[in-house]
């Protein structure tokens, strides 16, 4: 069974992010979902601190192995200070990680080494598409074969950074199965549409983009000839998203607590009104419980257990509804400050909402 007390590596890779979420993501959060970007050196400090470099093996440019348990506890931390600023530092994950779960050895060699050792470049992927009956294991984005060529068309949304993207992991229905493709830079075929405008996470860019006859050869496919699973794929932007759900929920508590515990309403602190002590301990319970879901999904996909997915699953849907429920809490208990703009409770309550729509814009 997985530890309930994380290694000394992974109290370090913790206490760092913290450091980093509470110096530089928490002070900018605000600006940039006022300004809709994140200013390059804010990424850049947290790419720095060599999340994905840790998740590589030395083989191909990095430094460690990856560890998903490892990852969702590194998400937290990150969504913690700003979930936008966390997609934002992680999106070059949605490149190098289904390479290095399905790739082929060529791919690995070729790709991964200079995304990892060089600066925060915008890789990216493109999973979601613009349909209300959306099911990433049954896209309406074809991938046909023909004549030594793969042929995609489709329209995707909500891919993050595609105006200056250096490379995308296009996902595509290949015969039935969900499959990822290798697109570089100015591939032709692939158009940019529009900026996605949404109720929260506007620090983090995401576009609208079609492709029409867009020709990769065959190597360009994820795993070559033979193609790759897909449900590594999404299980690890599910657990993903899940922590960040508990890292921005465990901020939006935390400051709801210290507010009611500082504040006076006809002489009384507020959390000693009982109503507010029992939504206080109501959220800092879900938020635990939650917590170990995620942690258990984690180690079950390392370990290569039965029914990981199925857990992966219902950690992402229990942490939607988790941050939901508390974000909302947060506002109330602050009253009528809790809907002005410069206080952070709104933001993570419109950033809350979009976590069971965002699945795929994140993986650890």
């Amino acid at each position: 069974m997985y530890s309930f007390e994380p290694t000394e590596e992974q109290k370090m890779l913790v206490e760092a992010i913290h450091r980093y979420s509470e110096v530089d993501l928490r002070s900018n959060a605000h600006d940039s979902d006022e300004e809709g970007n994140y200013k390059q050196q804010v990424i850049n400090k947290g790419w720095e601190l060599g999340y994905l470099q840790a998740s590589i093996p030395e083989d191909y440019g990095g430094f460690g192995e990856r560890s998903l348990l490892t990852g969702v506890l590194a998400a937290e931390e990150l969504a913690w200070g700003d979930l936008a600023g966390a997609l934002g530092v992680l999106a070059p994950d949605l490149f190098v990680l289904p390479i290095y779960i399905g790739g082929t050895e060529d791919q690995k060699e070729r790709y991964i080494p200079k995304v990892i050792a060089e600066e925060w470049k915008p890789y990216t992927s493109a999973l979601i598409e613009p349909s209300f009956d959306f099911d990433p294991g049954n896209l309406k984005t074809t991938a046909v074969e023909a004549d030594g060529f793969y042929e995609l068309n489709g329209n995707k949304t909500y891919v993050p950074y595609a105006e200056q993207a250096e490379g995308m992991v296009v996902y595509a229905n290949l015969n039935g199965l969900t499959q990822g493709f290798l697109l570089t830079k100015d591939t032709p075929g692939v158009n940019l549409r529009k900026r996605v405008k949404l109720l929260g996470i506007n620090g983090f860019p995401l576009y609208e983009i079609s492709l029409n006859q867009v020709r990769l050869p065959v190597d360009m496919r994820i795993g070559g000839q033979n193609g790759h699973e897909f449900a590594p794929v999404l299980d690890a932007s599910r657990v993903a998203l899940a922590a960040m759900a508990i890292g921005l929920s465990r901020a939006a508590f935390e400051y709801s607590r210290d507010y009611a515990k500082e504040r006076e309403v006809f002489g009384v602190k507020v959390a000693q009104k009982q109503a507010i002590a029992f939504m206080l301990a109501e959220m800092a319970t879900e938020i635990e419980a939650t917590r170990l879901l995620v942690w258990e999904a984690a180690w079950m996909l390392d370990n290569l257990k039965e029914d990981a997915g199925k857990h992966a699953y219902l950690a992402l849907t229990g942490a939607a509804d988790m941050a939901m429920m508390v974000t909302d809490r947060a506002v109330q208990i602050l009253g009528g400050y809790g809907y002005i703009r410069e206080y952070p409770v709104e933001l993570w309550m419109r950033n809350g909402r979009g976590i069971a729509i965002l699945n795929g814009l994140a993986l650890v």
